[in-house]
């Protein structure tokens, strides 16, 4: 049965006319039963890419590790190929420790570093003389650090490929190999 098929009886058994409490009732528990069905399919989504990551990032490396081969072919022609990937992430929890880290260790330029001020109307010669007057008028201003997360993995990367120590755990840093197969 095609999905088109599906649509078509579940519209022609849905129909509802004017009054139809009955025909409302229909429909009702046919989006229950929609999204129970959703609802299992993301299990099974969620399940099924579990089932990938361990394969690809546990299994196949080291498998491909203890047989001291980073990539075969396989009879169908397709290839695999295993590679070094990087991950990294600064909790919100380790933000300070973390940028305090960055600066006392020169990696400060990885940092951005926003601040933002809001301006009503008519006050654009206050927004020109910025700087001047920020500190005496006391606008409201917002500040906002943040290092952008492929920086911070390119940075995570350039640290572990150049043998630099830096505390892996305070950036959140997930170092490991992936199985990359392709037909």
């Amino acid at each position: 049965m095609t999905i088109e098929t599906m649509f078509e009886q579940d519209a022609d058994a849905l129909r509802v006319k004017d009054n139809d409490i009955e025909g409302l009732a229909a429909l009702a528990r046919r989006a229950k039963e929609l999204e129970k069905e959703i609802k299992d399919l993301e299990a099974v989504m969620k399940e099924k890419s579990y089932q990938f990551f361990k394969l690809t990032e546990e299994s196949i490396p080291e498998a491909m590790t203890s047989l001291g081969m980073k990539s075969f072919k396989l009879a169908d022609g397709s290839s695999i190929e295993v590679k070094a990937f990087y991950s990294a992430s600064i909790s919100a929890e380790r933000k300070a420790e973390a940028f305090k880290w960055l600066r006392d260790n020169g990696f400060d330029d990885i940092i951005k570093n926003t601040v933002s001020v809001r301006f009503g109307r008519g006050e654009d010669e206050l927004c020109a003389s910025l700087l001047d007057l920020l500190g005496q008028k006391g606008f409201p201003a917002d500040q906002a650090e943040k290092v952008e997360p492929m920086t911070l993995k390119a940075w995570v990367k350039e640290q572990v490929e150049r043998g630099n120590a830096f505390p892996a755990e305070l950036f959140g840093a997930y170092i490991g190999q992936k199985a990359t197969i392709k037909s």
